[in-house]
């Protein structure tokens, strides 16, 4: 739900940014890329070790290169098929980092194994929510929305764990049984508008 209203108003920052990027021959490409390993070390190094509030940061800070390789891209006026993939491949991988490192903090130094459930229930819908998309759109049809999108997810989540770095009790508790019910919900949201597409394009 934030995806769209989040980007309209990051472009007044992230465009002239992308202009200056490209003019110094960075691709939308490497932007993605760049990003996506920063993300994927930031939440295997820190969280694990504990270092919740650290991590948080970090990871907020590569994520926003997802941002700018869209302004980028805009700046030279135009994107790619393979970019398109590259992107939403990337998105995966650092979906993935975020909520495996999480997990792993809950069974090591977090020492929260049912903690553990919530985050890897938000790391398999995380999954499935991005291929219920990518397939209906494959086949035709539209599954767009639902209550927490990836824009959200990070939020919430990195909230969460930030906070609790900070000394704020249970708050990543908090923040990761939120997720993990509201994901379930968002894959039957998402499920319930292939059905109606489905049918729309039926009814044609």
């Amino acid at each position: 739900m934030l995806n769209v209203f989040a980007r309209t108003s990051l472009a007044r920052v992230t465009d002239p940014i992308g202009r200056w990027l490209l003019r110094r021959g960075v691709t939308p490409d490497v932007v993605t890329v760049l990003g996506t390993v920063g993300t994927v070390a930031s939440a295997l190094w820190f969280f694990p070790r504990g270092q919740l509030f650290a991590g948080a940061v970090a990871v907020t800070l590569f994520v926003l290169f997802d941002l700018l390789d869209g302004a980028v891209a805009r700046a030279r006026g135009y994107g790619t098929p393979f970019g398109t993939v590259l992107d939403a491949t990337c998105d995966r991988v650092a979906d993935g980092a975020l909520f495996a490192g999480l997990t792993w903090w809950c069974f090591g130094v977090g020492a929260n194994r049912p903690l553990a459930v919530a985050a890897l229930g938000c790391l398999v819908a995380a999954q499935v929510i991005s291929y219920i998309k990518a397939r209906a759109e494959a086949t035709g049809l539209t599954a767009e929305g639902g209550a927490v999108e990836r824009a959200e997810r990070f939020i919430i989540a990195l909230v969460g764990t930030g906070l609790t770095g900070l000394g704020v009790p249970f708050a990543v508790d908090v923040a990761l049984w939120l997720l993990a019910v509201a994901s379930v919900v968002t894959v039957a949201q998402r499920m319930a508008a292939v059905f109606r597409s489905a049918r729309r394009l039926e009814a044609r």
